[in-house]
């Protein structure tokens, strides 16, 4: 990430971030295909699904999760539906890579052995086999995710990383104050893609010409009990139903499909009324292609805006030439963004990373920033000699009342306090 930005500055990053997304969705998109022969169909389905993640995209990490989740699914689909194991051992190295790429490698693990358990039921329920012929179909995805286990330990942290999930889904400040790690709040506008998909998904699944697979049921109940518990869930909620939303809308749609009086005519068939290939090919591709290059432009244009507005642009610059004392104490979602401006001249109190800090200084953390009855006491704890924090949170109101502190620079954005009584060094009114 570091080297694209070094190269092409934000352009570049929105530019490989959004072929990864894309890149997700085309595997998601051929998923569908595979249950649901369809142009349109598949793609209504990869819609209705891609919508619901559009909260989660950006340039982030989390964005190489999705995208090997996508691979995971597309390989284990392979494996269930057309009995392809030699593609599978692929998911070994994969593992290795993700499990060194981004946080998210256990939902690799955890496709792998829904897959395993799913398969074994739909050989049980639907086509009645032995145990024997349940065990034969599954031991080379177990094989394989018992090695996939073991490379989990292949990374500069060793066996340490086979707790580290725990430890995280197991923290109560996590949960209770990062807003990704909490359940989806179903009154917020972002959330209404999810819903739509919710409803969509099992709405269909209801009417289904075809009964449900047991492991369609799996994968799909546990993967949505995932989003509901943690809205950071949402993308592989979304890659397991896309393509299950696709069959099941195939099942109900596939009787119009037919000539005549079709609703959803062959693709083949449309393609020979539209006639003209160039002017399909100017629709298709040239146009989306200029309007993506647009879009981008726009977007690597307007990113001081976007700085100047979501961060303490102006009070990073104030720190700068102000040489505020330290150590600070500052916003929690600006931690990063002051450690790529200022360090190593200064040193946050925390940042995005809040895994890495522990549970303790979390809470600590949120304590000062709330006013807790000990926020004093704290601060002094830690010896902070200034603050860089929203103009409206709490622990700015108090510091504005405490005689012991003076307000040096406020605007819009950010209000930086320092310990002292002098009077405002400077303050900002945009």
């Amino acid at each position: 990430m570091y080297s694209i930005f070094r190269v092409s500055s934000y352009t570049g990053l929105i530019a490989f971030f959004a072929a990864i997304i894309a890149a997700t969705f085309w595997i998601t998109y051929k998923r569908s295909e595979l249950r649901a022969p369809n142009t349109y169909i598949a793609g209504l389905a990869l819609l209705i699904g891609a919508a619901a993640t559009i909260p989660t995209w950006g340039v982030r990490p989390q964005m190489f999760s999705m995208l090997f989740a996508a691979g995971f699914l597309w390989v284990l689909d392979k494996y269930a539906l057309e009995k392809s194991t030699r593609v599978i051992w692929w998911l070994i190295p994969v593992t290795i890579l993700w499990v060194n790429m981004h946080a998210g490698f256990p939902v690799g693990l955890v496709l792998m052995l829904l897959t395993i358990v799913g398969v074994a039921l739909d050989a049980y329920i639907m086509e009645r086999l032995s145990i024997a012929q349940i065990w034969q179909r599954t031991r080379g995805l177990l094989l394989v995710w018992l090695f996939s286990m073991a490379a989990v330990s292949i990374n500069p942290n060793g066996v340490r990383l086979y707790s580290y999930p725990l430890e995280t889904l197991r923290s109560r400040p996590m949960m209770q104050y990062i807003q990704e790690w909490r359940p989806p709040d179903f009154q917020d506008p972002m959330f209404l893609g999810l819903i739509v998909l919710i409803v969509v998904t099992f709405g269909v699944l209801a009417v289904s010409n075809k009964r449900a697979l047991p492991s369609e049921l799996l994968i799909l109940s546990a993967t949505a009990a995932g989003t509901l518990r943690s809205g950071r869930n949402v993308p592989f909620f979304a890659l397991v139903a896309t393509p299950i939303l696709a069959r099941h809308l195939w099942t109900r749609l596939a009787p119009y499909t037919t000539a005549g009086g079709s609703i959803l005519q062959d693709q083949s068939v449309l393609g020979r009324q539209q006639g003209n290939v160039v002017i399909s090919v100017l629709l298709l591709i040239a146009l989306p292609i200029v309007g993506a290059g647009v879009r981008l432009r726009n977007s690597s244009r307007i990113q001081p805006l976007v700085e100047a507005r979501d961060f303490p642009y102006s009070a990073v610059e104030f720190m700068t030439s102000s040489n505020i004392p330290q150590p600070i104490y500052n916003e929690y979602h600006w931690g990063g963004y002051l450690i790529w401006k200022l360090y190593p001249r200064y040193r946050v109190f925390i940042d995005g990373r809040a895994d890495v800090y522990g549970d303790q200084l979390i809470e600590e953390f949120f304590r000062i920033h709330d006013g807790a009855k000990d926020w004093r006491s704290l601060i002094d704890h830690y010896g902070i000699q200034s603050v860089v924090v929203s103009p409206d949170s709490a622990i700015a109101s108090l510091l504005r009342e405490d005689k012991s502190w003076r307000n040096v620079f406020e605007d819009q954005q950010t209000a930086i306090f320092t310990r002292g009584s002098d009077p405002i060094a400077h303050k900002s009114r945009q």
